[in-house]
């Protein structure tokens, strides 16, 4: 298996996938209902290889992992660490699963890498000077620490008795929807939130920091300024206005929090041994560090093709995005 089976580098050494991003069966017409009822169940489809991990992280992490309801009315500095400790476990594993495969042993080398180069060692933009210490410090001190506040706030709310904790028992269906439709509503949430931070009066404040990363690695996922990291883990808010129980927080911060490894992991697939591999959907995500005005949304809602900001990773969609900034520069 070599990547001229799946692609080809461009005269920059910059690999380039055959295959175009796309969307799935799901809005388009005519509609075709069989065909989006294979992807949901399909691999790779809507459950799989991601989403249905993440849920089981997530339910994992609040029935297994977590202090009682109770503990939350009045948390503790202990409460408040073990919480904080079980999420950076969860993110050191996961990231680092993917960073000591692809960075540090580097087991496939460059092969299907996008950007032939390794994350800087030695550059003044970043904190220490260094990409992935840059990456790793903004993770842990921001991103998790704001993940563990929302969980600790909203799950306070609960165990005071401000919101109506339903039972999985009582509500199972409910409680079953919820879990598996999380990442519809990240989507929409992430795109809306993206494109907010991109506005002019926004950007070098919060977003900057995080684009900082255009050969992105699987640690850039959650380097963000803190203040985006606000707006990011705020898809949380969302049970504030439905039927509540503490597992729809958790899981859908475990989403936020674990989904961005793999979407900034820089390559296009991951070698499995043999000749297997697997695709890692990060094709778009890429395309997205590299160019900044496209591709805000995470690929299952055709939000940037309705808003006229997808990019497929053609030489057209090139052209179109080129021309619809020079269009914007005399505006």
């Amino acid at each position: 298996m070599s990547e001229a089976d799946f692609g080809k580098r461009d005269d920059k050494g910059h690999y380039r996938p055959a295959k175009r991003v796309g969307y799935p069966p799901v809005f388009v017409w005519p509609v075709q209902p069989l065909r989006a009822l294979r992807w949901v169940f399909a691999l790779p489809g809507y459950f799989l290889p991601w989403n249905l991990f993440y849920v089981a992280v997530g339910l994992l992490a609040w029935f297994v992992l977590s202090p009682p309801l109770e503990a939350y009315a009045s948390p503790d500095p202990l409460t408040v660490g073990l919480v904080y400790l079980r999420n950076a476990a969860l993110v050191a594993l996961y990231y680092g699963a993917f960073h000591l495969r692809l960075y540090t042993a580097r087991a496939q080398g460059t092969a299907f890498k996008f950007n032939p180069r390794w994350p800087a060692a030695k550059s003044a933009k970043f904190l220490f000077g260094n990409q992935n210490l840059d990456n790793i410090f903004l993770t842990f001190a921001s991103g998790v620490t704001i993940w563990t506040a929302f969980e600790i706030g909203l799950l306070w709310l609960a165990a005071q008795g401000y919101l109506s904790v339903i039972t999985v028992e009582g509500n199972w269906v409910y409680f079953i929807a919820m879990v598996l439709l999380v990442h519809l509503w990240r989507d929409l949430h992430f795109y809306v939130i993206h494109r907010l931070i991109h506005v002019r009066a926004l950007y070098p404040i919060v977003h900057r920091v995080h684009h900082r990363n255009i050969n992105p690695g699987p640690w850039s996922g959650l380097a963000m300024h803190p203040l985006e990291h606000l707006f990011y883990f705020s898809c949380a808010l969302l049970y504030l206005l439905l039927p509540f129980h503490p597992a729809f927080v958790i899981v859908v911060l475990v989403h936020a929090g674990l989904s961005p490894a793999p979407g900034h992991l820089g390559f296009e697939r991951v070698r499995a041994g043999g000749s297997r591999s697997f695709d890692t959907d990060a094709y778009a995500h890429y395309l997205h560090h590299k160019h900044f005005e496209c591709n805000y949304a995470d690929g299952i809602l055709p939000l940037d093709r309705w808003f006229g900001t997808f990019h497929d990773g053609s030489e057209e969609a090139e052209q179109r995005l080129r021309a619809r900034l020079r269009e914007r520069g005399k505006g």
